[in-house]
């Protein structure tokens, strides 16, 4: 699924809001043909996440089921499209098992899943791999519990195709995955992932799943990634997750440490796909590269998190709407680059609360390769070198921003990390510069 980056008209702001530090954001976003920048903004309903509920279903035997399912709602006014993000059964965090087929893993074997259904697997293994080769129409469900996998070289779960396949850990269950060794390839195939998946995969559940990737990635997806509830513990020598079309995200628990990126979302044939969502869940991010990387778009629309990175999040499109966001960073906080040739590179904050702390050297806290906007939230950077830096336009809507532990009412332009003498920075843009007020809008000319 994806979103045109282009809106065939400016929409009106159809509702007036006064921002808080920490709230929630409410409004509209648009954009113009011509420029294909954004013109106005207060972006995206709230999204209340992270919380569950138990809904009766009646399964194919007309038998009354209670499933657990997490609580999510979308919008349309972000640079997502967010309202079909999830389907309900993405959401569901326990299985329908009355017809379930009940799995004891092996030694040195490989289980072939053929047919669409619900698999509940159990045991320890080395060698093992758990291989979904179904229809193209079919759905697999594989409900973890308690199971333990050890491989020297290839992955523990290998989706070679199906419609989507789920993966749902049960309740209490601890689960454990690893590859000790270097990958080898599946015919033309680079497995390179403990759990490795070429359609599209949705994590759930109520249990825990360790993931160890001793010189590869933790999770890989080759379409889309999606998180709707669960815990996960991922350490990886490459990426720990990451997926070619996008990875979504609107709830669980996340510990991630790798010696490359967090998250990280690329299509190598499609510039205009590769995009995160995160819009709920929890996560400690510590990596060597990237905590959350994406192509296109990076949109944050709630959740705690906790990164230490050589760069907090990068995107073309960087759009922070609500959620906590702490950042310990080595060379940018966050960072718009033009790494997608469908979006213009923008940082974009409406909301939540961000904080970030940079290291000594050429650092930057929030850079963008084009242009930054604040409409609101709570922006806190502390930087020795440069808090803000960006080679477009930078417009001040409303909000807090923080400099070096100083309030300030313009956005600081490049060299001057610190405080009001960071402003003298922002005379160094071309043209001239205008505001209003602590909140009022600054017009580049």
């Amino acid at each position: 699924m994806k979103k045109t980056n282009i809106y065939t008209a400016i929409i009106a702001l159809i509702m007036a809001v006064n921002l808080t530090a920490c709230a929630g954001i409410s409004g509209t976003v648009t954009n113009t043909e011509e420029q294909n920048t954004l013109t106005s903004a207060m972006a995206g309903d709230t999204v209340e996440n992270g919380t569950t509920e138990v809904k009766a279903v009646v399964n194919d035997e007309g038998e009354t089921v209670e499933i657990v399912t997490a609580s999510y709602t979308g919008s349309t006014a972000g640079m997502l499209d967010t309202s079909d993000m999830f389907t309900e059964r993405d959401l569901e965090q326990t299985a329908d098992v009355s017809e379930a087929k009940y799995l004891q893993l092996a030694d040195d074997d490989t289980l072939t899943i053929t047919d669409g259904g619900v698999y509940v697997l159990s045991g320890t293994a080395k060698n093992c791999t758990v291989r979904v080769e179904a229809d193209s129409e079919e759905k697999v469900q594989l409900v973890l519990d308690g199971v333990q996998i050890t491989n020297e070289d290839f992955p523990a779960i290998y989706v070679v195709s199906a419609d989507k396949c789920f993966i749902t850990t049960a309740e209490g269950s601890e689960n454990t995955l690893a590859v000790t060794g270097s990958f080898s390839a599946d015919a033309d195939t680079n497995t390179d992932a403990v759990i490795f998946s070429k359609d599209d995969l949705v994590f759930s559940g109520l249990g825990t799943l360790n993931i160890s990737s001793a010189y590869g990635n933790g999770i890989s997806g080759k379409d889309d990634l999606k998180f709707t509830g669960g815990t996960y513990n991922i350490a990886a020598a490459l990426d720990a997750v990451e997926a070619n079309d996008s990875i979504r995200i609107c709830g669980g628990s996340y510990t991630i440490s790798s010696q490359k990126d967090g998250l990280h979302s690329e299509n190598d044939e499609d510039d205009s796909l590769g995009y995160i969502y995160i819009a709920g869940g929890t996560f400690s991010i510590n990596v060597a590269s990237d905590g959350i990387q994406a192509t296109t778009i990076a949109q944050i629309d709630g959740g705690s998190f906790d990164i230490t990175a050589s760069e907090g999040i990068e995107g073309t499109y960087v759009q922070i709407n609500d959620g906590t966001i702490n950042i310990s960073a080595s060379d940018d906080g966050i960072n718009a680059s033009n790494k997608s040739s469908a979006y213009n590179s923008v940082i974009e904050f409406n909301g939540g609360c961000t904080t970030i702390v940079m290291g000594q050297g050429d650092t930057d806290g929030v850079d963008a390769n084009g242009s930054i906007i604040v409409n609101g939230g709570t922006i806190d950077v502390t930087a020795q070198m440069s808090s803000f830096d960006y080679d477009g336009s930078a417009e001040f809507n409303g909000g807090t921003i923080i400099v070096n532990g100083e309030e300030v009412d313009e956005i600081p332009m490049s060299m001057m990390g610190g405080g009001r003498g960071g402003m003298m920075g922002g005379m160094m843009q071309e043209g001239g510069m205008q505001r209003g007020g602590r909140h009022g809008m600054m017009t580049l000319t």
